[in-house]
This record gives C-alpha cells, sequence and structure tokens, in this order.
C-alpha cells in the first residue's frame, strides 16, 4: 500500500550558480557524506547534485511534512543497492516520521527514480508499506 508520494523538478542551472557562489557550504548544508563523494567524483557535479536535491524535496513530500517538524536536508540521502538502483537512506528526524507513517506489522520501503536533461532534473519518490519479515 502506498502511504506516500512526492516528486520535484528543479533547474540544474540553479544548482550550479549555487556551488558557484557558496562552494562548499552548500554542499555540507545540504549532502550527506556518501552524496558529496558520488557527486563531486562526477564530470557533471552540478547535475548529480541537482537529481539528489530534487530526490530530497520528493522524499519530504512523500513524507508528508515537507522540511517541517524536524525533517533535514542531512536527514535523507540518496544511496544505491547493491544493484545500482537508487532509494532513499533516512535518519533523524526524517526515519522518525517514517516510522511514524508506517503502520504496525509493516515495513517502509522506497522506491525513487531520478533523471535528468540539462537543464532539468526531476525526482519520484514512492513510499510503500509492506509486510514485514
Amino acid at each position: 500500500m502506498i502511504i506516500g508520494i512526492g516528486s520535484d523538478l528543479i533547474d540544474i542551472r540553479r544548482v550550479e550558480r549555487t556551488l558557484g557562489r557558496f562552494p562548499g557550504r552548500f554542499e555540507e548544508r545540504c549532502f550527506t557524506a556518501v552524496e558529496r563523494a558520488k557527486s563531486d567524483k562526477r564530470r557533471r557535479r552540478a547535475d548529480s547534485y541537482a537529481k539528489r536535491f530534487a530526490a530530497k524535496e520528493a522524499c519530504a513530500k512523500a513524507l508528508g511534512t515537507g522540511f517541517r517538524r524536524g525533517v533535514f536536508w542531512s536527514d535523507m540521502g540518496v544511496v544505491n543497492l547493491a544493484s545500482g538502483r537508487p532509494t532513499m537512506e533516512l535518519t533523524g528526524g526524517a526515519r522518525r516520521q517514517l516510522d511514524a507513517i508506517t503502520p504496525p506489522g509493516m515495513r517502509a520501503q522506497i522506491d525513487l527514480s531520478i533523471t535528468d536533461e540539462y537543464p532539468l532534473a526531476q525526482a519520484t519518490v514512492i513510499i510503500s508499506a509492506v509486510p514485514a519479515g
């Protein structure tokens, strides 16, 4: 059963400008160490950061809170499963909100789709409750 859905679209040029204006500060404030390491290795660094930024926005919408009630940028990180498929890893306030919306006896599954076609990056997050165990 779907318990949350969110999507976001961002202009990559906006992220390029922000990376240039606030070098290091933007990355440190909004992204996990794993995300920074992955994005900083990319030839099109801003595209990578933009996709991850859109994923965080989409995830906050799927959680039903946005960036309120203790949910912060760094509480959500894009990670890849062994298969390479992207998903979200939640900590802190985002994890607490995920636990709060997940029905008893169920576990949350987060499906993430991210893409870009310059100058846009887009992400969709679907949070489902699936039987635990």
